[in-house]
């Protein structure tokens, strides 16, 4: 589908929802340019920008990073991207977020994936990492040929600690304190979708159709 005019959207959801699959298809199928906070906050560390100083100084004393640090981050790389059409992951996580990004652009939709925390929990703590490569494997539906061990280098493979079933929960529950008040700011301002499901390829369908949708009706609306 060929948009005829900027189309803007967030995309919220917990840890282990699916929100990277589902964001590099909607990039794939729509065109719109997949912004991901995480990505950039690491580039901003690897780089040594001042930004990225900040940044780090914040990860290692345990801080989370201030509302205006993460505002001025994320502005400062949409502003970069011109009129484009674009959608953003990990970012608004506080309604102060969410109002700092509306001062400045048009949010169209907000969609939220809503997986059961006990489907997350089981595909978290499942996962283990090959740590050098990066390559992940889950001993549920993607389980290494030798277990314990990387299908390429036979090296060993380890459970981040963010996968551990104690820090699992704790994240889930940071992540429901933290954004409800953000989703409830995006329904009151009726731009909120919600999708419900525990797997991502049936949860898919249902995001593609709505989106084709909508983005049908912008253009028809434009033309």
């Amino acid at each position: 589908m060929v948009l005829q005019r900027v189309f803007r959207a967030v995309i919220l959801g917990p840890p282990g929802s699916g929100k990277g699959t589902v964001s590099g298809r909607i990039s794939k199928t729509f065109g719109l340019k997949h912004i991901s906070s995480g990505d950039l906050l690491r580039r901003h560390i690897e780089a040594k920008t001042e930004l990225g100083l900040l940044l780090k100084s914040c990860i290692d004393l345990g801080q989370l990073v201030p509302d205006d640090v993460m505002s001025r981050l994320i502005l400062s790389d949409l502003r970069a991207t011109g009129q484009s059409s674009w959608l953003l992951d990990g970012f608004p996580r506080t309604v102060s977020q969410a109002e700092s990004l509306d001062d400045n652009y048009s949010v169209d939709k907000v969609i939220n994936l809503n997986v059961p925390f006990q489907t997350i929990k089981q595909r978290l703590t499942s996962r283990w990492t090959h740590l050098p490569s990066g390559r992940i494997y889950n001993t549920d539906f993607n389980p290494p040929q030798v277990p314990g061990f990387d299908d390429v280098t036979g090296e060993a493979l380890v459970q981040r600690d963010d996968d551990k079933p104690e820090t699992v929960t704790q994240r889930l529950k940071s992540y429901e304190t933290q954004t409800q008040p953000v989703l409830e700011y995006y329904r009151s301002k009726g731009v909120l979708e919600t999708f419900t499901g525990t797997e991502t390829n049936k949860i898919w369908p249902h995001i593609e159709e709505f989106l084709h949708r909508r983005l049908s009706y912008v253009n028809q609306k434009v033309a």
